[in-house]
């Protein structure tokens, strides 16, 4: 069966690759109170030597998917997964990829340990090298994941053995990619590309196996504007490519250039945007120039692949019907979306903010921070590259876990730590509350009444920003007159299927003009405000029973065409600290 089957990651893509996606044998545990993660690769070796395998998965669907073939929607504590792989590797190393699975992941090569990844969210692979025979390999996962531990980021998983409000189904074991890469001994192992709009030039940063020759070309269409080689590079190096030409990666126009890496016998494709971003006193500033953020949560759900999207055209319907609205980017919210997704984002000049799935965690344990940094990084690691991203975004609404309040050094830490990795881009501490360092100051208010909401903004031109949640939550954070972000309003709640108990946001609105001018005056409040450099509405989609969607969960219209137009006439109204 051939799922999936274009490269995974077209930022960092080798001609020789090979896909695992496709069926495998297949099988599960279910949920019990007694549950303890594994503490080393021995679980993954007494269940490899007995392992019953009762269902066929389609990787890269999870367990509870309809498109995994499976359709088990009750709690699991572990997945396994087995199937065989012709491999020839010849001269070449072999490496063996996963885009993503939840959450403590085990890997046995012909039945010996291959390595151990912690994350639900964040790609890793293995060197099976030394673990393969020319021929037939047999490929054994382990997926070991509990919802409901402390100390396991969860996003909008539920907590409960159904979905409910804004918690959706639950994705167990892999849901990421699945494929081997062979790759020559001397090889690229990562680089980040820094693009230099004033000096129209490229800096790469390559961190190298080996000692060989480097060459870097750059394409922009088919036409070659930048080539520069280096002489036995290795370790750590950065070059520079002067561009021939000037080609602005802006909002709506993604203007990729090509890059082809060399590196004696290893070649990588990846491209990228030329363009800078920075905040100027309130604004946010793309290539120098005022940009008003219009943005919409994205949730990265899909009914049939619960975390993953069927093919390519699910991932770029959500991006097309965003832009159909006015919208200009996108909070990518509670989830680390994948590659394919990120690269239509930059094909596109589509924004997006990178988050992370932190809901689940108790943020009040010191031992959250060794467990959270190292995912967190790793997924900036991965995404640092990507043009569309203009921001990051750890945590999101750190609420109190279990009436015990947040400890601030967690997040003061992985701020810093985060701006050390990336000095390119800003980065929110915690999206709405409660803000401890951060670069921009973004409050969720879903209050229904446009004229209250407006005036308790404006405000701000005496510098006072009015937020409920320091009313409700007095001594928790402080407004520093940081640039100022609504970064979820509306949520407004339009019952599409009345077959579940529908969940949204405020009073319902009874008719489709109540809807529009609820939804202009709300988004005119923020767009008229000077001191705003943008909003994020709730949603564009609906999600199983959280029905406050611009969009049903198949991604069809809810409302008239006349509605839509109204509703994209607000959004694209110029902003006033556009002006």
């Amino acid at each position: 069966m051939n799922i999936l089957s274009n490269h995974p990651n077209p930022q960092f893509e080798r001609k020789n690759w090979q896909s695992l996606n496709g069926q495998w044998d297949f099988g599960l545990k279910k949920a019990q109170r007694s549950f303890k993660f594994s503490k080393n690769e021995n679980t993954a070796v007494n269940i490899h030597s007995k392992a019953k395998y009762l269902y066929k998965i389609n990787v890269p669907f999870c367990a509870e998917s309809e498109l995994s073939g499976i359709v088990y929607t009750d709690f699991i504590n572990a997945v396994w997964y087995r199937r065989t792989a012709k491999i020839h590797a010849g001269d070449n190393l072999v490496f063996l990829n996963i885009g993503a699975a939840d959450y403590l992941t085990t890997i046995l090569i012909n039945g010996k340990f291959a390595g151990r990844h912690k994350g639900g969210y964040t790609s890793f692979r293995f060197d099976i090298t030394n673990l393969i025979k020319d021929g037939e390999n047999e490929i054994f996962i382990l997926c070991e994941d509990n919802v409901k531990d402390p100390l396991v980021p969860s996003g909008k998983q539920s907590d409960r053995k159904h979905s409910y409000a804004c918690s959706y189904t639950r994705t167990t074991g892999i849901w990421g990619n699945v494929y081997l890469e062979y790759v020559p001994k001397k090889h690229i192992k990562n680089f980040k590309i820094y693009p230099n709009v004033n000096q129209c030039s490229a800096g790469i940063s390559l961190e190298l196996n080996g000692c060989a020759d480097l060459e870097i070309k750059a394409f922009y269409g088919e036409k070659e504007t930048g080539h520069i080689k280096a002489h036995n590079a290795a370790g750590s190096t950065f070059i520079s490519i002067p561009l021939s030409e000037k080609h602005l990666w802006e909002c709506g126009k993604g203007r990729l250039y090509r890059l082809e890496i060399i590196f004696g016998k290893d070649k990588v494709f990846s491209y990228f945007g030329l363009r800078n971003i920075r905040l100027d006193g309130f604004k946010f500033m793309l290539n120098d120039k005022s940009v008003f953020q219009r943005l919409v949560l994205d949730q990265g759900y899909y009914r049939k692949g619960i975390y993953t999207a069927r093919d390519d055209e699910e991932l770029k319907k959500d991006i097309e019907l965003s832009l159909s609205l006015g919208f200009n980017g996108a909070r990518l919210h509670q989830k680390v979306f994948d590659s394919r997704f990120l690269y239509f984002c930059d094909l596109y000049g589509y924004m997006v903010w990178g988050e992370y799935a932190n809901w689940g965690l108790d943020y009040s344990d010191p031992n959250v921070l060794g467990e959270f940094l190292p995912q967190w990084l790793e997924a900036v690691e991965r995404d640092f590259n990507h043009p569309s991203i203009i921001g990051w975004c750890p945590f999101n609404e750190t609420w109190d876990y279990r009436k015990r309040k947040q400890k601030d050094e967690l997040l003061k830490t992985v701020y810093e730590t985060t701006k050390l990795l990336d000095t390119t881009r800003p980065c929110i501490d915690t999206s709405g509350n409660f803000h401890v360092k951060t670069d921009i100051y973004d409050v969720h208010d879903y209050r229904y009444d446009p004229k209250e909401f407006k005036k308790s903004y404006d405000m701000l031109k005496d510098g006072i920003l009015y937020e409920h949640v320091l009313k409700d939550n007095p001594g928790r954070q402080k407004y520093g007159g940081e640039p100022v972000f609504i970064s979820e309003y509306g949520g407004i709640k339009w019952e599409a299927d009345s077959s579940v108990k529908s969940w949204g946001y405020g009073d319902d609105v009874k008719t489709e003009n109540e809807f529009v001018k609820r939804y202009a005056g709300l988004t005119c409040a923020i767009t008229s405000n000077p001191k705003i450099l943008g909003f994020c509405y709730t949603q564009l989609y609906d999600v199983e029973q959280e029905q406050n969607g611009l969009f049903t969960y198949d991604r069809k219209p809810k409302f008239s065409a006349a509605a839509y137009e109204k509703i994209k006439a607000a959004n694209t109204a110029t902003a006033a600290i556009e002006k």
